[in-house]
Formats: C-alpha cells, sequence, structure tokens
C-alpha cells in the first residue's frame, strides 16, 4: 500500500530535528549562513538542504501567531514533474510506496531548470557539486526495508506521521478535528493530491506562499503543465466542518 506523511503544524515547536536528520542520515554538509532576521535557517531550500523548517510570524498584538513549516517534496499523486523528464530514468515514481525519487541521470537533463517550473511548490533544487537535481525522497531507502524516514524517527512532539495512505488520511481527519475546537480556520492542505498532508491552524499562505499548489503561484513560475491543471482541479483543499 502506498505511502504518506501527515504533519501536524499545530504541534510543531520548530525544534529542526526533522531538518538535522535529514541531512544527517543523507550525508549532506551544513550551510554557511548568515543572520538576515529571523530564527529560520537557511534562509531557504538548496542543493544540500532538502528538508527546511520555515518561520513566520503574522499577525500583532493578541492575534500575533508564530508559524512553523517544515517543507519537503510533497510527493504527489500525480507528479507533475514527470513531464519535465526528457532523459528516461532521471524520474522514478515508486508504484509501490508513492515517492517520487530524482536519480542520478537528472545530471544529463539538459534543462535542469524545468524540474522547478513543473512544481507547483518550488522544491527541487540543483546541486553544484554534482549537477544533479534534487529533493527529498521520502526516505525510500529506509522505508522499504521497514523503517520510518529519519525526520519521522526524530521528531519529539508527534507533529510528524508517516503510515499507509489510508491510516494517514483518517489520522488527518482526527487531527483536524480536535484542531477546529481551538482554530476555527483549520484545515489539511491538498490532502487528495499529496504525500505530504499539513494540517495548518490558519490560512496556508500565511505560512508560506507555495505550501499549497495555488494556481497563482505556479503561474509566477511558469505556464501549468496539463499535469498541473488536472491535479489542481482534483485536488481542493480538504476541510471537515466543526
Amino acid at each position: 500500500m502506498s505511502k504518506t506523511f501527515f504533519i501536524d503544524l499545530t504541534k510543531c515547536t520548530a525544534c529542526r530535528g526533522c531538518q538535522v536528520a535529514c541531512k544527517q542520515w543523507k550525508k549532506l554538509p551544513a550551510e554557511k549562513t548568515e543572520n538576515w532576521g529571523s530564527h529560520q535557517n537557511p534562509k531557504d531550500l538548496s542543493g544540500v538542504t532538502l528538508k527546511l523548517v520555515r518561520f513566520e510570524e503574522v499577525g500583532e498584538g493578541p492575534d500575533l501567531q508564530w508559524l512553523f513549516f517544515p517543507e519537503q517534496c510533497r510527493h504527489c499523486v500525480e507528479p507533475p514533474c514527470l513531464d519535465a523528464m526528457t532523459v528516461p530514468g532521471s524520474i522514478v515514481h515508486d508504484q509501490e510506496t508513492g515517492a517520487v525519487v530524482y536519480t542520478e541521470l537528472t545530471a544529463k537533463e539538459p534543462d535542469k531548470d524545468g524540474f522547478g517550473m513543473s512544481c507547483p511548490y518550488d522544491i527541487p533544487r540543483i546541486n553544484e557539486e554534482t549537477g544533479q537535481v534534487v529533493k527529498c525522497d521520502m526516505c525510500i531507502d529506509r522505508v522499504k526495508v521497514g523503517m520510518l524516514p529519519a525526520c519521522v524517527q526524530t521528531c519529539p512532539t508527534g507533529a510528524m506521521n508517516f503510515g499507509d495512505r489510508e491510516e494517514m488520511l483518517a489520522l488527518a481527519d482526527t487531527h483536524l478535528e480536535k484542531a477546529l475546537k481551538r482554530f476555527p480556520d483549520a484545515e489539511l492542505v491538498d490532502a487528495d493530491s499529496v504525500r505530504v498532508i499539513y494540517l495548518v491552524q490558519t490560512n496556508p499562505d500565511s505560512y508560506y506562499e507555495s505550501m499549497s499548489a495555488d494556481a497563482s503561484s505556479i503561474h509566477k513560475r511558469g505556464p501549468m503543465t496539463r499535469k498541473q491543471f488536472l491535479a489542481k482541479l482534483g485536488s481542493p483543499i480538504k476541510r471537515m466542518n466543526g
């Protein structure tokens, strides 16, 4: 049965354990960073940072909210980035897990920027040292032998969950029902179209402009592909009425 992440952002404390665990498991180097006015560091995803906890402050006074968003590839049910592949084998869509895996062959792609342009969430990055296009691969080497992804394994609050898709969808509905009692605007983001489902306590755009597969954000980067258009039509944000 295919797999899915469920990430309850109402439980995230921005400890960044997931961010560090990803680097440790993938043996990725640290990046030189600088103070740019935020606790978020580094500033963005990169060829050596595949998971990043984003920080955002919204509102003022008693309405102030500090929002945390561990960003990664969403492993789309119908991955639009497949349309950008021109070298066979550059992307593998594993049917057992649903993982979307970029391989070493991405280094041979003539238009590497096309991967990012096709992604509704602006996730793929180029590793300048290897020339490969990279992103989260669902820790498929761990998952295939029955282990949890490194980021999920290390989460201390229960914000990150991983398992069979139907179980995660049911868990997401349960958490949403509870969250709505505290946060009337809580919702599940793009639950029908991705394998990384976020529970947010307020408007997804408050966390980050590319949190949801919003058509306006796609158009900022380029034209919507046919798969993106179809995915957009079939993937309303799932909301449960309290």
